[in-house]
């Protein structure tokens, strides 16, 4: 057959709304062909269908239109069910154009609820059942019972509980315990808050102190305006105050001061608005849910190996626990590449199988032995070999039944990429099969026979401790180089470790002779009666340096004493760490759904960090998270909300807008966009959505005539959409194709952990730490921060020439002056001074890098930010091998200018900047080790920057971790000074910078 091209893709690229020929086949034998719109939706088509087979014969043999769906063949050659019939015919884009009408089968609700979840995760149900896996499948049968479970408890709920889970408190980070009405602070004034009722026009001012409870403001409210209730007999706990009309709410114990939304009223002087809800509206919502529930409950990488090399094939393999290797590596003889190459080799290993701990785990590595190139003549060295890698596969030693596995084993490998050389093996590596068996090398393996009978790893429970001799021991001092020196000693000493050094358990744990079963006896003992850790110290233990499984349930029983907002700080890296898992029934699983379906908030996250996941990133394939992160997203999503389905295909088209504008030519304009976002496909996917952002806002009417993109590489759209409950204020995201935002959204976690830490000590230095979620490969959405601009804009706009601007010294403070007239000036200085003071610190701390007058943002109130983090732990920029950054972060002298109000003697301002920044970098260092912990479970995210503890090495050293508070800001003090006095050659390279940005004429 000659080449071409087949399928309708071309047709369905196609711009416009044009009408598209289509075939239909009818259950009765009939053959239907007619044009209909891209821009139908199934449900229209089949309307239709039945309009046009009226006239044909043995229509009275159809039934219900209901009782029937259209399947077709999709893009990835597949046959697929179109239960979604809000879809539109050209975001289904068949293969062909030919849809088969056939007979419903099953329960409907739950297979559009699988088919909705299937779209939004990208992984169809069939993936999960088409493995034919006993373990996929009875984890499955577990979690949806447990999922289902927890679901009906939860409907169950008193309305006031179902709102704790539904819409949780969003409370600001305190340093004192909240105050009781008795304790209230005399310094603290009352403020005016406007308290809407709903469903009803009136609305009054209240004045009142932000510690009272909000019970109390709900019964002044209710007593003031009696008149309003007149033919209402209901108490004032029968209702609760939503926040600004979003989907947030105040209520319980807190005093309003605490809730972030009335704090932030408080900070900018403005009144907060709140609506009084009734208790029956919740109660409807919750219904709605409950009835969506019910109704679900009655019911491939393309990569391939390398070729061959036509020389010799190897088999390697080791065992590991974790990162250790638990005795040699063994390797099988060279045999000639063929295409069923066979070994036929017992391999094996210098350990006992008593000595195997319960997480072995057996790693394969193909490889072929090839020469390399002749040396010159005459030289008398023989030639070396060298290893080219080829594939590597990994397997447990026991099932996930605790059974030391017998029998063959067929493991289709994952093929090795070029940078591999290092280590064959890949201990680090899933130890799940690659699915597609077509394109991967197969590896035959056997397990023998050991016993007759099958053997099992014993319970915890069964686990004893031998009796022996006990020695007495004398306390000691553990020092930072103790346990490199004398890991003898702190063994013997491992009880003394447990009773006075707890937070010490993972050095112990990394020391304990895992290839030795009286060691690991003893070990697991002690886990039983260890002290719960804090999270600083119990997340370290989730790398995949100890599988244990005893201390990973030891870990996930100290994160369990989490609250939901620090859960929330640390789901990133808790998701991340999931691929450490060796089996798909574990704590770790178990423990996030139970949060998740807890906490509608964790839940909404954890759904989107899920999904990432499940997306591929440079050589990491989708399918080594398919079963795990899979499953579980698909589990979770199929008893909670069905809210986040609906984002699908908004962001598809946002997409589709983002790729318009890219192949565009030179003449693309903003109005082209604005065009295409008004066509009714486009206007009904990107409105009424639940901002993956933040799940408190609605974005429900996108303005076409506010969006447009952005004058950088990858051309983000910028995308307003209305706010109802404000008039004239809109709410902003910006949607990125092109980009790994990962680096961004890990980089905003860990300034927004920093601004937390520092407000519990009682500093809050007016940080911004915009919202940004990666929502697939290379693509994400970042919050719009209002009312800002760059200091580039502020610079270029201030001076006739883009040579000049950087120079200009009052620019900044000029610009802040015609922002913020009179009396407002001195607080927009003190929000300018607090925040440059956090920025200093953070980028310090994190080694960011590629820092412009462009990336560089100022808010009207004076707030400083950073934005776009694609280089941190000291990753700078290097231009012609000359490092184009060389200050260790930015502080020129038109900040000290700001920061001194213009004047140049004003020394006091600064020093007072000088304390800020000293006082939160010392705040940092007392939590160095929870900083280098959440850094180090990001290692296998895949982020080109953090790939090993080498690259986290820049982070200790900026922590000064091991060192004295007087000794870390002594060498803080230096670098400060260092910025402050080099700050001239930041202003040349923005120089550089304003020069290669300058379009103007």
């Amino acid at each position: 057959m000659p080449p071409g091209k087949y399928g309708m893709q071309e047709e369905w690229e196609k711009e416009g709304d044009q009408g598209i020929l289509m075939d239909f086949l009818l259950p009765t034998g009939i053959f239907l062909k007619f044009p209909v719109s891209r821009n139908d939706t199934i449900k229209s088509i089949k309307k239709m269908v039945w309009r046009n087979a009226r006239s044909e014969a043995l229509f009275s043999g159809l039934g219900d239109p209901d009782a029937y769906v259209f399947t077709c063949i999709n893009q990835t050659a597949e046959r697929e069910e179109l239960e979604e019939e809000s879809r539109r015919i050209n975001d289904v884009r068949p293969f062909m154009c030919v849809l088969r009408l056939v007979a419903r089968e099953g329960d409907r609700v739950e297979k559009l609820t699988n088919t909705q979840i299937s779209l939004l995760i990208g992984k169809g149900l069939h993936e999960f059942e088409a493995q034919k896996n006993h373990e996929v499948n009875e984890f499955r049968t577990k979690m949806r019972t447990f999922c289902e479970e927890k679901a009906q408890e939860r409907q169950m709920l008193p309305w006031q509980q179902w709102m704790e889970y539904s819409f949780p408190c969003d409370l600001e980070p305190c340093c004192s315990p909240p105050m009781s009405g008795s304790m209230k602070s005399k310094s603290t004034k009352k403020i005016f808050i406007n308290v809407k009722f709903e469903a009803c026009d009136e609305s009054f001012m209240l004045q009142q102190d932000p510690q009272d409870f909000p019970v109390a403001l709900m019964r002044s409210a209710l007593k003031k305006k009696a008149t309003v209730f007149r033919s209402v007999r209901q108490e004032p706990e029968d209702y609760t105050l939503q926040v600004n009309g979003r989907w947030e709410f105040i209520y319980g114990k807190h005093p309003l001061c605490q809730f972030k939304y009335i704090f932030s009223c408080l900070r900018n002087g403005q009144n907060p608005h709140l609506t009084m809800v009734d208790h029956t509206t919740i109660s409807k919502y919750q219904e709605e849910q409950g009835r969506m529930c019910s109704q679900v409950y009655k019911s491939r990488s393309l990569s391939r190996p390398p070729p061959l090399p036509l020389k010799k094939l190897v088999v390697q393999a080791g065992l590991f626990h974790g990162s250790e290797l638990l005795c040699k590596v063994v390797t099988s003889p060279e045999v000639a590449v063929s295409s069923e190459p066979l070994w036929d080799q017992n391999l094996e290993f210098d350990i006992n199988v008593a000595d195997l701990p319960r997480m072995s785990r057996l790693c394969f590595a193909l490889y072929a032995v090839i020469e390399k190139a002749k040396k010159p003549r005459g030289t008398k060295k023989k030639n070396k070999k060298a290893d080219c890698p080829i594939a590597w596969v990994n397997t447990m030693v026991f099932d996930y039944k605790d059974q030391l596995k017998t029998g063959e084993f067929l493991l289709s490998t994952w093929p090795s990429v070029p940078d591999d050389k290092g280590d064959l093996l890949n201990p680090m590596g899933t130890v799940e099969k690659n699915p597609n068996v077509d394109s991967a090398a197969g590896l035959l393996i056997r397990f023998h026979n050991i016993r007759p009978h099958p053997l099992y790893y014993p319970p915890l429970d069964k686990v004893h401790i031998p009796k022996r001799q006990k020695h007495i021991l004398k306390a000691i001092f553990v020092s930072q180089s103790f346990f490199e020196d004398e890991k003898e000693l702190l063994w013997k000493l491992r009880t003394e470790v447990r009773n006075h050094y707890p937070e010490s358990l993972s050095k112990l744990l990394l020391i304990t002779k895992w290839n030795k079963r009286e060691d690991v006896v003893q070990m697991v003992s002690l886990l039983r009666k260890w002290p719960d850790l804090p999270a600083i110290h119990a997340l370290e233990l989730l790398d995949y340096s100890f599988p244990d499984p005893a201390v990973r349930s030891f870990t996930i029983r100290c994160l369990r004493k989490l609250s939901d907002d620090e859960l929330l700080q640390y789901l990133i890296q808790l998701v991340q760490v999931l691929k450490y898992e060796s089996y798909l029934d574990c704590d770790l699983t178990t423990f996030l759904l139970e949060r998740a379906l807890s906490n509608w908030r964790i839940g909404h996250f954890l759904f989107w960090h899920l999904s990432e996941r499940l997306q591929p990133f440079g050589k990491h394939s989708p399918h080594q998270a398919l079963n795990q992160t899979g499953n579980l997203t698909h589990l979770y999503t199929l008893t909670s909300s069905s809210e986040m389905c609906v984002f699908n295909e908004a962001l598809g088209k946002m997409k589709a807008l983002s790729d318009f504008v890219k192949s565009g030519s030179q003449k693309m304009t903003v109005d082209d966009l604005k065009l295409c976002i008004r066509q009714e496909s486009y206007l009904e996917a990107l409105s009424d959505l639940l901002s993956p952002l933040n799940p408190s806002i609605v974005l429900s009417e996108i303005c076409a005539d506010k969006c447009r993109f952005m004058d950088s590489k990858m051309k983000p759209l910028w995308l307003l959409y209305k706010n109802p409950q404000a008039q004239g204020d809109m709410v902003g995201i910006i949607f990125k194709n092109g980009d790994d935002l990962r680096q961004d959204m890990l980089t905003l976690q860990m300034i927004q952990l920093m601004e937390n830490l520092w407000k519990k000590e009682g500093l809050d230095l007016r940080m911004i730490p915009y919202a940004c979620l990666s929502t697939g490969n290379k693509m994400g959405l970042i919050e719009v921060v209002k009312n800002s601009d760059t200091i580039a804009n502020i610079q270029r706009n201030s001076s006739n020439s883009a040579a000049t601007a950087a120079f200009n010294k009052d620019a900044l403070l000029n610009w802040l002056k015609s922002k913020n007239p009179e009396d407002k000036l001195d607080q927009a200085i003190e929000e300018f001074t607090l925040s440059c003071a956090g920025y200093c610190v953070a980028t310090y701390v994190l080694g960011i890098g590629d820092r412009h007058n462009d990336n560089i943002m100022i808010r009207e109130t004076g707030q400083l930010f950073h934005i776009d983090f694609g280089h941190f732990l000291g990753n700078f920029k290097r231009k012609l091998g000359i490092n184009r950054e060389r200050v260790p972060f930015i502080l020129t002298y038109d900040f000290v200018h700001v920061i001194q109000q213009g004047r140049t003697n004003n020394s006091e301002k600064f020093e007072r900047f000088r304390e800020y920044c000293e006082r939160a970098y010392k705040i940092l260092c007392r939590n160095g080790t929870l900083f280098v912990n959440l850094f180090a479970m990001m290692k296998a995210a895949g982020l080109p920057e953090l790939t090993s503890f080498k690259d986290i090495q820049y982070l200790k050293d900026s922590l000064a971790l091991g060192k004295s508070e007087e000794e870390a800001l002594k060498n803080f003090k230096v670098k400060f000074n260092e910025a402050l006095r080099e700050s001239w050659k930041t202003k040349v390279n923005w120089m550089m910078h304003s020069l290669a940005k300058d379009n103007r004429p």
